[in-house]
């Protein structure tokens, strides 16, 4: 199922008799059920006013397609959109609306926010064929109920996404990446945490214990950077030598898309964490590889294939999620962390409202 128009999209979710697996490019490797509904054939830019920092976009638009259009006035979607089919092995092309629903926010988000901190507004189709918008195509648009924020990461269960509106940015003129070499975990959220907390606007902080580098990323104005570089180095010395990276395009790229694990044996796992614990859960992990953003916040992690993460690290402050398996491991523990009791009954009564009749990606959050 392919509809083209909202009206359309409307018509066909009225009409459901079975639960339908909803689906963007298709580059997020979900397989189940069976039945698909696409939002491909919703797509196309349909207001972007450069001035207002603002871009309004149906949900099936690639975000190729979006991003070349705000980079022809310097700007860009300063949330870093990742694209995981390296990492998934998929096919496809990444849209709009699969970023909003999965919420995909990349390296930057420590500075600048997540996808739903740049969200104005949504118009969705609920699980009874309603149009519901909510939000609006401006800034400080506070009117009625949040659900803007709600649809934004909901994975699709609780609406189809039909359009989108988006708060952008200037893109920065220069990026610089500062390295340090160290092979201590300790040491390196040390180092990313001081960063951050500087007052040089540190828009990246990642670690690559394979390659033993700390990564802490610069951006803006040419003059700027080269200053707050300058003076991030001095703030930094305590922690050894500091040297500049030359490819930082690439690096964030790779850091943000988590292609280091494309190709490779086993399952892959994001786990959320507080930066000052992830040296201990990295330790429990016993993982294959591993690799940090977020300053630590955010660990990716190569395991044995079926290997129960959660299990392992018992109870922590944070969430596992299962990103990448086959659809046994995915049956058997899941995709997301399991909510205690009061959050589950109130995301069970929120999905009961905007899907009675549980037909959106079922299975996909509990």
């Amino acid at each position: 199922m392919k509809p083209e128009t909202e009206a359309e999209l409307a018509e066909i979710v009225s009409r459901l008799k079975e639960p339908v697996r909803i689906v963007g490019g298709g580059t997020g490797g979900i397989l189940e059920p069976d039945a698909e509904l696409s939002t491909t054939g919703l797509s196309g830019i349909t207001l972007y006013e450069p001035g207002a920092l603002t871009l309004v976009a149906q949900a099936g638009t690639p975000v190729a397609q979006i991003e070349k259009q705000l980079a022809a006035e310097g700007q860009h979607l300063a949330f870093e959109p990742a694209d995981y089919r390296e990492l998934l092995s998929t096919t496809g092309e990444p849209t709009i609306g699969g970023v909003v629903a999965a919420n995909v926010s990349g390296p930057r988000r420590i500075q600048s926010g997540a996808c739903r901190d740049f969200l104005l507004g949504v118009r969705f189709v609920d699980g009874q064929g309603m149009v519901i918008k909510n939000g609006g195509r401006v800034m400080k648009n506070v009117t009625g109920y949040d659900l803007v924020k709600l649809m934004a990461g909901s994975w699709g269960t609780l609406g189809v996404l039909s359009e989108v509106s988006l708060k952008v940015l200037p893109k920065p003129e220069t990026t610089a990446t500062l390295s340090i070499q160290t092979n201590d975990l300790d040491l390196a959220i040390q180092a990313m945490s001081k960063a951050l907390r500087s007052p040089f606007e540190v828009s990246g902080a990642a670690y690559d214990p394979e390659q033993g580098q700390v990564y802490l990323r610069i951006e803006g104005f040419s003059e700027s950077v080269d200053y707050r570089s300058e003076k991030l180095r001095v703030e930094l010395a305590e922690f050894g030598d500091i040297s500049d990276n030359s490819n930082s395009e690439a690096l964030w790229t790779e850091i943000r898309d988590a292609n280091t694990f494309g190709g490779m044996e086993g399952d892959v796992w994001r786990i959320s964490v507080k930066p000052s614990d992830a040296p201990q859960i990295v330790a429990k992990l016993a993982a294959r590889k591993t690799l940090l953003d977020w300053g630590g916040g955010l660990i990716w992690a190569l395991v044995p294939s079926g290997a129960d993460i959660r299990a392992r690290l018992d109870r922590f402050q944070g969430h596992a999620t299962l990103v990448r398996a086959n659809l046994d491991t995915f049956d058997s523990l899941g995709r997301f962390q399991s909510e205690n009791a009061a959050i589950s009954a109130l995301t069970k009564g929120i999905r009961k409202k905007f899907d009675p009749r549980g037909i959106f990606n079922p299975g996909m959050m509990g």
